[in-house]
């Protein structure tokens, strides 16, 4: 199978050597020609993944046209402020093809101007293409090293039990699902709940705060998911529980890192001056704030967290506004 993966971050190049290891034909496509030129020189990708190898086999190339044409496979490796941009050259290149791969979004993020996920920005910008999603508990070094990990590929195409065969391996376990709203509402949720976590580790809060956290976040994320279309046993299950526990608790973690240092007192504009990556549970919080208010979707941590980020609420002030919310039943 030829696999083609648009993006050059950390995630689309561990998914581009994980794919090469296991036979496949692989193009990574950069979104610059700088970046492009500097893998190729050192046969890795020194800004985002450094110490992985890439297998002389993988193109490294930017031309959409020759991603697009050679694919069986699409993976969207773009954050999700970049994946408009993307969708549009893709339906630009494509116009002329007879036969178009399967786009499958990598992509944990939200549109927080029209608040769309990735799955809704395809069907509306790429309705021509078929489309799905990879997504569970995966740190991108982890793939890369060849440690063993489990993922769930959500579509409706009916090629999906052949692209999850294609997919797993002995180190990697594939699961398939056709709950593509869940899957990648799960995904994207979990970065926001994220931060929450990394703060409650920054302000020292212990390890029962932290549980209590994590556990009615889960309960939080799992009802917004529901309300906005996904089935419950998706959030329970590895792009939803699997994935919120990866990310809130993983020290790799780029969400949770950055919820630890607004603990420790660092500002925002601080610690996005200091990085690369993009932190992609920021943007997501204020655009799942904005839907639940929308839609009146009850969600009191993502609320505060919104407050914290956006309105610079002092922390101590959002954890005592949790706490001392008026009492109710656990459900």
């Amino acid at each position: 199978m030829n696999i083609s993966i648009f993006g050059a971050g950390a995630w689309g190049t561990a998914i581009a050597h994980y794919c090469r290891q296991i036979g496949h034909g692989v193009t990574l496509l950069p979104k610059f020609e700088e970046q492009a030129e500097k893998i190729i020189k050192h046969r890795e990708n020194v800004d985002f993944l450094p110490g992985i190898s890439l297998p002389a086999e993988i193109n490294i190339t930017t031309d959409v046209a020759v991603g697009l044409e050679n694919a069986d496979v699409a993976f969207l490796a773009c954050p999700s402020v970049g994946m408009e941009d993307l969708c549009r050259s893709l339906g630009e290149f494509s116009k002329e093809m007879d036969e178009l791969p399967i786009l499958i979004s990598l992509c944990k993020g939200i549109q927080n101007e029209n608040l769309e996920v990735a799955s809704d920005l395809i069907g509306r910008m790429l309705p021509n293409f078929e489309y799905g999603v990879l997504a569970g508990p995966t740190n991108a070094r982890e793939i890369a090293e060849g440690k063993n990990a489990a993922m769930v590929l959500a579509t409706e195409s009916e090629k999906i039990y052949a692209m999850q065969e294609a997919f797993n391996s002995e180190k990697i376990r594939i699961y398939s699902s056709t709950d593509v709203k869940g899957a990648e509402l799960g995904g994207c949720l979990k970065n926001a709940y994220a931060i929450g976590a990394g703060i409650c580790d920054g302000l020292n809060l212990g390890d029962n705060s932290r549980a209590a956290y994590l556990t009615r976040s889960l309960k939080e994320l799992v009802a917004i998911g529901v309300a906005l279309g996904g089935r419950t046993e998706t959030f329970y299950g590895l792009s939803g529980f699997g994935d919120f526990i990866a990310t809130c608790m993983g020290a790799w973690s780029r969400n949770r890192t950055f919820g630890e240092s607004l603990g420790r007192g660092e500002s925002v504009e601080k610690i996005f001056a200091t990085q690369k990556s993009a932190v992609e549970g920021y943007k997501t919080t204020k655009a799942f704030h904005l839907i639940c208010e929308k839609k009146g979707i009850s969600a009191p941590i993502m609320a505060e967290l919104h407050a914290i980020l956006f309105l610079r609420k002092p922390l101590g002030d959002a954890v005592n506004a949790l706490i001392n919310r008026p009492l109710k039943s656990e459900r």
